[in-house]
């Protein structure tokens, strides 16, 4: 039924190229790109006995667009799902423009060089007009909307699990729960335990640089800033229990306070434990965390990067991580005249996920909602055209989708809501 190109083979990618093969009378034919095609191509061995899905491998710079189009070309996909780093979207969206293909993501465009002149001055006008400084925003590829438009293609943003199925939920909420939706608190709980003194379970540069940045919250029409870690809430997750969450800048809140513009305030919280937050900061203090490169022994050296070499692969973290995962919105508003509360969440197990797919719950999460996603466009029942995040879309076959393959809804009528 269709052809799929996706760039990127690790955690993540791996977790939805895992799906997309269940689903092979959608995705008859896949493509897996990567800087290293010998990981591309032990996955597609791991994966043909167990698949009708026709796997097949390509070598692919991600940063390079003339690279990326002449993969494309050759290949001649329906859809490229960009499953790589987020430094890349920009470069794979334009080598969809120029081959006339639709696009997908699961993060929104951050620079790798945050030194970077050019950059750097769009991005301190950007924080003065805005008045948040995360790296991280949507008016990179928001920029692309209109030449998708005109090209009758559609590019989807930010279609992990937050971004992606916490922008779905506040879609559902808007059509069947509430008339009028006033707070939004999304909250992200991961019990889950490695056994590590200290590991990030996704990429550690996307991951402590978003969680070292100053927070953030969308109130009354502007936002808020506040220093990283600075406002500390205590919650009772269902089957995780009582966690430290911190409110963090997180980039679904940009887009859901442009597209449910009557919504008073949106928050991000996620938890983290004590020794996490001990680890980072004493990396931040030490200058481990910085982006800037450093001369070492007449090498230049990225201390994040390197930090990153020393760190555990997220994507070894599946054997032993223990415990469950809890990501979901708590929603406060009105309904037919009547004030509400209401919230929907996913309850994720570690062990789970390795049994059925080999990774943690964190790539699961993100993997599973890529898949289904891309099913969504490439069934039809997505369709709009131009540049576009999770919450434009009608959310009920993408929730549908979820309970099918393994991200199952839950609700509580009656949640105790965040202060």
């Amino acid at each position: 039924m269709s052809r799929v190109l996706i760039i990127g083979c690790g955690g993540v990618a791996s977790v939805a190229i895992f799906k997309c093969c269940q689903a092979s009378d959608v995705f008859t034919e896949l493509c897996i790109a990567s800087r290293t095609k010998e990981k591309c191509d032990l996955l597609a061995e791991k994966l043909r006995p167990k698949t009708k899905t026709m796997i097949t491998t390509a070598q692919v710079n991600a940063d390079n667009t003339d690279e990326v189009i002449r993969l494309i070309r050759s290949y001649e996909p329906d859809l490229v799902m960009n499953i790589a780093l987020p430094y890349q979207d920009l470069s794979i969206m334009d080598a969809c423009l120029a081959c006339g293909v639709n696009y997908m993501d699961t993060a929104n465009y951050e620079p790798e060089d945050t030194d970077d002149p050019a950059w750097r001055k769009i991005y301190e006008a950007r924080c003065r007009e805005k008045g948040f400084s995360a790296y991280f925003d949507y008016s990179w590829q928001w920029a692309y909307r209109e030449k998708f438009e005109k090209a009758g293609l559609t590019a989807l943003l930010g279609c992990g699990f937050d971004p992606g199925v916490t922008q779905a939920y506040c879609a559902y909420a808007k059509k069947h729960e509430f008339d009028k939706i006033d707070t939004i608190d999304i909250l992200d709980c991961n019990g889950g335990d490695h056994g590590y003194p200290f590991a990030t379970n996704f990429n550690p540069e996307v991951n402590l640089r978003e969680v070292s940045a100053p927070g953030s919250y969308w109130e009354d029409g502007h936002w808020t800033e506040v220093p990283a870690m600075s406002i500390k809430r205590e919650y009772d997750f269902d089957q995780v229990g009582m966690k430290d969450m911190y409110l963090l800048h997180h980039e679904e809140i940009e887009s859901l306070a442009e597209n449910i513009p009557e919504v008073k305030r949106i928050r991000f919280f996620m938890t983290f434990g004590q020794s996490y937050l001990t680890h980072m900061k004493c990396l931040e203090n030490v200058g481990m965390l910085s982006t800037t490169p450093v001369q070492f022994e007449g090498h230049s050296i990225v201390p994040i990067k390197f930090l990153k070499a020393l760190l555990p692969d997220p994507a070894s973290l599946g054997p032993r991580t223990h415990g469950k995962t809890n990501i979901g919105c708590i929603f406060t508003g009105h309904k037919d005249g009547q004030e509400k509360k209401w919230m929907i969440y996913n309850v994720c197990d570690h062990q789970a996920c390795y049994k059925e797919a080999g990774s943690q719950a964190i790539s699961y999460t993100t993997g599973v909602p890529a898949m289904c996603g891309a099913m969504m466009l490439l069934t039809g029942k997505w369709d709009l055209k131009g540049v576009h995040t999770v919450e434009e879309f009608d959310p009920d076959p993408f929730l549908d989708a979820l309970d099918v393959y393994g991200l199952p809804r839950s609700i509580c009528e009656d949640p105790v809501l965040v202060p």
